[in-house]
């Protein structure tokens, strides 16, 4: 199957030959390349018109800058193949990679998009948040531990990933802009469609995180953008899986109250907090009871949201609720 790698740039001149020789050097040779440059001022135009001198794969789109979402939408219009490969201007797919996604893709039918462990690029020291999503999002290799987990944050590395073309419809749709991150949106309404994900287990990007990255500029990136996204989808997750059931979220903390109150704009109501701070366990915070988590009201068949953001806490969250006897995404499901 041919795989097209569709490459955003915008002022890349400096990173964009090692990442187009990344692609150049696959073991896997049937693909094509195409880069869509979104108004560079710099160098990019120049080197990329070299590449595409030397291997006849690469094709060069330019506009005007339009912004990420339209370069995408516009890269996957423009393209041919059955599988869609992400790559990003200042990042290395391993040599292996392309071949191993669509190995993957052409033998396990029912996935529709595919990831990759990635290799964290930055300083893990000074950027230790970012280092730690990285490591949690490489654990996350299923189906299922995707899914379950879409709520926490997003579960790819957007530059690792490879979907069918089908799973495209109108390519002008794909992607969407707004004031949101236009991958972690598309992941949560892909698994919305029923679309099923799963990661390769091998490290096959190294993933740059530069101070010029979007994620690290644009509003659409920040957490409130990401914290608003989430609502939303679980919002619609809640309607359907929590119909007449009460709700309660487990963290009665300020943050905590601060993200679980998003929910509140998306028409989903609460019925009190779960806490284990001894100061908060039997008031009421907002007209709303605070309880201990033995206190849960299993009889009542209720649903829990828990909005308890500390790693090792959620993971214990998750073994208490489930020695209760509850499952998750039936009976409760973990955000942040």
């Amino acid at each position: 199957m041919k795989v097209s790698v569709i490459m955003p740039v915008r002022n890349a001149a400096s990173t964009i030959q090692r990442a187009v020789k990344s692609i150049r050097d696959q073991t896997l040779e049937n693909w094509e390349l195409i880069i869509v440059d979104d108004g560079s001022k710099d160098d990019t135009i120049k080197i990329l018109e070299a590449q595409a001198v030397e291997d006849k794969r690469i094709r060069i789109h330019t506009q005007k800058p339009l912004g990420i979402v339209k370069a995408l939408n516009i890269g996957i219009a423009c393209s041919s193949g059955t599988l869609i490969a992400r790559m990003d201007a200042d990042d290395v797919s391993h040599p292996e990679r392309l071949s191993l996604q669509s190995s993957f893709l052409n033998e396990n039918k029912g996935i529709g998009l595919l990831g990759t462990r990635v290799n964290f690029m930055g300083n893990p020291t000074q950027q230790i948040g970012y280092d730690s999503y990285v490591e949690w999002t490489n654990s996350l290799l299923s189906s299922g531990s995707i899914r379950i987990n879409r709520f926490i944050e997003s579960p790819f590395a957007h530059p690792s990933v490879m979907f069918r073309r089908k799973i495209v419809g109108d390519p002008r749709l794909f992607y969407r802009s707004g004031h949101f991150p236009e991958d972690y949106e598309l992941w949560l309404r892909l698994i919305d469609e029923g679309v099923q994900m799963a990661k390769l287990p091998e490290y096959l990007l190294d993933w740059h995180d530069s101070t010029e990255r979007l994620s690290r500029k644009d509003p659409r990136y920040s957490p409130q953008s990401f914290y608003e996204t989430k609502a939303k989808y679980l919002a619609g997750w809640l309607n359907q899986s929590a119909i007449n059931r009460p709700i309660w979220i487990w963290g009665a903390g300020r943050i905590t109250r601060k993200r679980a109150s998003l929910l509140l704009n998306e028409g989903i109501k609460f019925c009190g907090y779960i806490d284990i701070d001894p100061r908060k366990i039997g008031g009421q915070i907002n007209d709303l009871q605070v309880i201990r988590p033995e206190d849960i009201p299993l009889i009542e068949n209720p649903y829990i949201v828990s909005y308890v953001g500390n790693r090792g806490a959620r993971e214990d969250i998750r073994n208490f609720l489930t020695d209760l006897g509850l499952t998750e995404e039936r009976d409760f499901i973990l955000a942040a």
